[in-house]
């Protein structure tokens, strides 16, 4: 019959407890973690109020008891959806528990207690969401904790509120506080669960954590857990052990006393001739005395002759007098004494064994649900210390550490609310300070260093712009993003009548495609004065670039070169932008020549020239891509368009004019926006034999 009690009572606590994770999980699913209006925080206060009512007035019998996991419905409002849903999920079924029992007496016993700890369940739910877990979503093993400290402290007060009467309180306590303290667990740590796998966010914990991926906290919280609980494991231990030594030591002396008392004031009624058989004593509450004469003949006892027999006659006749032992007595365990008084009685008193460690026993449950509660504030408290004294100071400094190493050397730590973070404080700007010295002193070289650079790549650029030869009139211009380019311009004679025009842009930018580019300019150059063909040039150039050329750099380049005498050029563009003509009364238009490959792509690459005329008047300019493709602070590019406009609202001008006529349109059109590329522009007017 318990067994089956007990199987029935698990089956319906089980279904309450599912029923409370069911509504929770469809609730959560349906809100999909969205942030819950007030509107909302309010009526899932009221559903899980509701709940809580469900479970006071549908509890499952048990023991003469009825058991209940009312306190489910705050603690799960409030740590899983909002403080404000579970203080009004508590505040409700909290009152409503005290108006059904005190009015309509409805565990009527309890009243207070249930009323008290429902509450309770909201604030605290509350509580631990917004200052423990942060608003975040509790792990399994801390719902489960929280569920059944709650019911621990439900418990608590039943004995608390219940002085006058604690037989009666420790009996509600025994029968109730395991299913309930187990079942509120457990449906808090499922509800966790649940939601968590729902999210994608439950990890296996058999699995195993790698060390750097544990906080501090966390790893605090797990030893201040092991060890306190182990500290009241065994403190507890301590204390039920003395009070089973001194539940035990009472016992005996109780029983000697009253075999004593009972043995004089039989031999006195024997003496005088009355009647023993009618003499009574109490012996505890469940106890019960029995006195045999020399023939070990009943003559008076706790129930006389109803409950007396051959097995409990052998009982005592065969135990020593005055020596304690254990027996089976009506069904249940005791402590026996017997004593021999005057020579003649034997007088066997027992108390049964619960009732020997009754008082142990209530203590025993009081104090453990104490330390229970006791050892949750102190946990409680301290991890709240050490999150507020350690962990926030320590994500303060990580917080202008993250900084500091983002590039912000501005940045200084100020956790100065301790001695150990004041140092540490200090020490890190001082690091900072002795580092920003070094990052100042080693700009310092390497701004020395590139204008070193700056200063022999603009030497290496032709600037002389006036010749003897009045033929033509060139000038050219190159402005690098940084201190240094890859864009380059060149102008030389072939031979006497013929000059060559090179402009390129060489991938990437700063140090390596300016060393790219002075590589790509000489080769230019020197294939270029030898005579070779233009074609031939590119070739080789393209070649020899393609060699070591690890990065994977390449050069686009226009190149021509023109007869002085009679305006015939013979042109190459290696991946280049369009050149811009203008003819003598005309504007200035693109031509879309042929593309080649850029040089350094690939070797033995074949590159194809192509033949311009120039008569006099007629005028020449190309660029590189920094031209066409600045943009502005809007993200809007410059484009060919607007340099074509520029090219031919100065097209009057002469030809350095005209050049920074359109470097000066750039500008104004980019306005505040950083330079991102080199800017190269060759402009050439022919004037034609003279």
């Amino acid at each position: 019959m318990v067994l089956a009690g007990t199987v029935g009572m698990t089956v319906k606590m089980s279904l309450i407890t599912l029923l409370y994770v069911g509504v929770t999980f469809m609730l959560w699913k349906s809100l999909k973690g969205r942030e819950t209006t007030a509107d909302e925080r309010v009526a899932i206060g009221l559903l899980y109020g509701i709940l809580s009512i469900f479970s006071t007035h549908f509890g499952v019998d048990y023991g003469e008891m009825l058991l209940n996991v009312r306190d489910l419905g705050p603690m799960t409002a409030g740590l899983f959806f909002s403080p404000v849903s579970g203080i009004i999920a508590g505040m409700a079924g909290g009152i409503e528990r005290f108006v059904a029992g005190y009015y309509f007496g409805v565990g009527a016993y309890t009243t207070v207690a249930c009323s008290i700890s429902t509450i309770l369940a909201g604030f605290l739910a509350a509580f631990m969401s917004v200052f423990i877990f942060r608003r975040k979503k509790p792990a399994v093993a801390y719902s489960f904790f929280m569920g059944a400290v709650i019911e621990v402290f439900h418990m608590y007060v039943v004995f608390v509120t219940h002085r006058n009467d604690i037989a009666r309180a420790f009996y509600v306590v025994r029968v109730c506080s395991v299913p309930m303290i187990v079942f509120s667990g457990i449906g808090l740590a499922l509800t966790a669960l649940v939601i968590k796998v729902y999210d994608g966010e439950w990890v296996n914990p058999l699995k195993g954590v790698a060390k750097d991926k544990v906080s501090v906290s966390a790893r605090f919280q797990m030893w201040l857990f092991g060890v306190t609980v182990a500290v009241l494991l065994m403190n507890f231990g301590f204390i039920f052990a003395m009070q089973t030594e001194s539940a035990m030591q009472e016992a005996k002396s109780d029983l000697k006393s009253l075999s004593r008392d009972i043995g004089n004031s039989v031999v006195w009624i024997y003496d005088h001739g009355g009647r023993t058989s009618e003499y009574s004593h109490t012996v505890w509450t469940g106890g019960t005395f029995a006195v045999l004469d020399d023939q070990d003949e009943l003559i008076a006892g706790t129930h006389y002759d109803r409950y007396f027999n051959d097995e409990i006659r052998n009982l005592i006749t065969s135990h020593k007098a005055n020596v304690f032992f254990k027996a089976n007595l009506y069904g249940e365990k005791a402590l026996c004494y017997t004593r021999v008084v005057d020579g003649r009685l034997k007088v066997f008193v027992q108390i049964p064994m619960d009732e020997v460690y009754e008082d142990r026993n209530i203590q025993g449950y009081e104090t453990m649900l104490a330390d229970i509660l006791l050892f949750t504030v102190i946990y409680v408290l301290i991890s709240l210390l050490v999150q507020r004294i350690v962990v926030n100071n320590l994500l303060r400094v990580n917080e202008s550490l993250n900084k500091i190493t983002e590039g912000d050397l501005n940045e200084k730590v100020d956790v100065y609310n301790s001695l150990e973070f004041a140092s540490l404080s200090n020490d890190i700007n001082l690091t900072v300070d002795v580092l920003k010295g070094y990052i100042a002193a080693a700009e310092k070289r390497i701004e020395q260093e590139l204008l070193l650079a700056h200063n022999i790549q603009d030497s290496a650029l032709p600037k002389n712009f006036v010749f003897t030869h009045e033929g033509f009139e060139i000038y050219a211009s190159m402005d690098p993003a940084r201190e240094v380019g890859g864009d380059f311009y060149d102008f030389f004679f072939v031979d006497q009548d013929r000059m060559a025009l090179v402009i390129a842009d060489v991938s990437g930018k700063g140090i390596p495609a300016a060393l790219f580019m002075m590589r790509s300019k000489t080769a230019i150059r020197g294939l270029a004065e030898t005579g070779t063909d233009l074609e031939e040039i590119f070739n080789k150039v393209g070649n020899l670039l393609c060699e070591g050329n690890e990065i994977n750099m390449f050069v686009t380049a226009w190149m021509g070169i023109i007869d002085l005498k009679t305006g015939d050029m013979q042109c190459l563009n290696a991946g280049h932008e369009y050149p811009t003509v203008m003819r003598k009364g005309g504007e200035y238009e693109l031509i879309k020549d042929h593309h080649c490959p850029p040089l350094g792509v690939m070797e033995d690459m074949v590159y194809k020239s192509y033949e311009m005329h120039l008569d006099p008047g007629d005028c020449l300019c190309v660029y590189t891509d920094g031209i066409p493709e600045a943009i502005n602070t809007k993200e809007e590019q410059y484009g060919t368009d607007r340099m074509i406009n520029a090219l031919n609202n100065n097209k009057e001008l002469s030809v350095k004019d005209l050049l920074e006529a359109v470097k000066a349109d750039q500008d104004e059109f980019v306005e505040a926006a950083d330079q991102f590329d080199d800017i190269t522009m060759l402009g050439f007017r022919y004037n034609g034999q003279q």
